[in-house]
C-alpha cells in the first residue's frame, strides 16, 4: 500500500505563491510502480479538476487556467511530487489533492492541502 501526503497549502494574499510537496511512502515495490503523477483540486461547490499532472519521464501537462504560473516537478529520489504556484489568483482558492497512478492500474489520493488565495 501507499501513502501520499500533502504539505505546503496556506492562506497567501493575490499575486503571492506558494508550494506544495507531496510525499509518497510505502514498500520500494508499490512505489517503483507509480507512473504518472499529478495535482487536482476542488473548489466548494465545483467538481475536482486535473491542474497538473507529470510522467515518469518528465512530460508535463496542464490546465489553461495555470500555464504560465504554476509548475510541477517530481523528485524521484525523493518520492515527491511538486506544484509551484505563482500569481495566484482568488480563483485557485480550493483543495489541493495529489494524485499516483499505478502502472498495473488503478491509483491513489492524498488527503487534500487547503489553498486560500486573499484579494
Amino acid at each position: 500500500q501507499v501513502q501520499l501526503v500533502e504539505s505546503g497549502g496556506g492562506l497567501v494574499q493575490a499575486g503571492g505563491s506558494l508550494r506544495l510537496s507531496c510525499a509518497t511512502s510505502g514498500t520500494s515495490r508499490i512505489i517503483f510502480s507509480i507512473g504518472a503523477m499529478g495535482w487536482y483540486r476542488q473548489a466548494p461547490g465545483k467538481q475536482r479538476e486535473m491542474v497538473a499532472t507529470i510522467t515518469s519521464g518528465g512530460s508535463t501537462n496542464y490546465v489553461d487556467s495555470v500555464k504560465g504560473r504554476f509548475t510541477i516537478s517530481r523528485d524521484n529520489a525523493k518520492n515527491t511530487v511538486y506544484l509551484q504556484m505563482n500569481s495566484l489568483k482568488p480563483e485557485d482558492t480550493a483543495v489541493y489533492y495529489c494524485n499516483a497512478k499505478f502502472s498495473f492500474g488503478g491509483d491513489c489520493w492524498g488527503q487534500g492541502t487547503q489553498v486560500t488565495v486573499s484579494s
